[in-house]
């Protein structure tokens, strides 16, 4: 074999490679995808009941999300680092945000809720208060807080985005799938998320047969 069949061997075994490589580990896109129609409770069971912030809940009646993390840290009642998470987070990313699980202050209203829109996020997780709950549904945008205030934040810092946090007790890194619902909110480890899933699903279709089998006994 002279060295350009040689050449082009390997190149196609090297294609072949990553294509078996991308085939047998989904993307995160695929792993959102699946999550967000599995219930949450389904999930915190599948990871042994861990890693769900249960009293973080939505401020408007149906809303739910699934995606990938983009972490804040911000000094409780301030949200200016939550404005600079809107110009650097991507289509399709929660903010999550820790603010300290203060009531006081409300970290977004409706404008950041329409921005965030606009912008193609899927909402917003915040262990801490929001306001224009009815403005919030009006556009459309899940977001799941502490509690509901209509006090205003301050815009001063300090903050950080992109590290690990915080948020009702459950530690939360950028790229950690989350998903939440009218249960709360749980949050599954990007390393894990694979077997999460594979657990999750199985229960989520145990569960379903469960249902048909108690339904023809009545």
């Amino acid at each position: 074999m002279n060295s350009s069949n040689s050449s082009n061997h390997t190149s196609r075994k090297t294609d072949e490679t990553m294509q078996a490589e991308n085939t047998s580990h989904p993307s995160t896109a695929e792993l959102v995808r699946r999550f967000a129609v599995i219930p949450a409770a389904n999930i915190g069971d599948a990871q042994e009941r861990i890693g769900v912030a249960s009293s973080l809940s939505p401020t408007w009646t149906g809303a739910k999300l699934a995606g990938p993390a983009f972490t804040v840290w911000t000094r409780p009642g301030d949200n200016l680092n939550i404005h600079k998470a809107l110009d650097e987070a991507k289509p399709g990313d929660v903010i999550v945000v820790n603010g300290g699980g203060d009531q006081s202050r409300a970290l977004i209203g409706d404008l950041i809720g329409i921005r965030a829109k606009s912008l193609g996020l899927a909402g917003f997780v915040i262990d801490g208060a929001v306001r224009d709950a009815d403005a919030l549904a009006e556009c459309g945008l899940p977001v799941f807080a502490r509690s509901v205030t209509p006090a205003g934040p301050y815009k001063f810092g300090p903050g950080r985005l992109q590290l690990p946090v915080a948020i009702d007790g459950v530690v939360v890194s950028p790229g950690d799938i989350v998903v939440a619902d009218a249960d709360g909110v749980v949050v599954v480890r990007r390393e894990e998320a694979e077997q999460v899933l594979a657990e999750a699903e199985k229960i989520e279709a145990g569960e379903a047969a469960k249902r048909v089998a108690f339904a023809s006994v009545v």
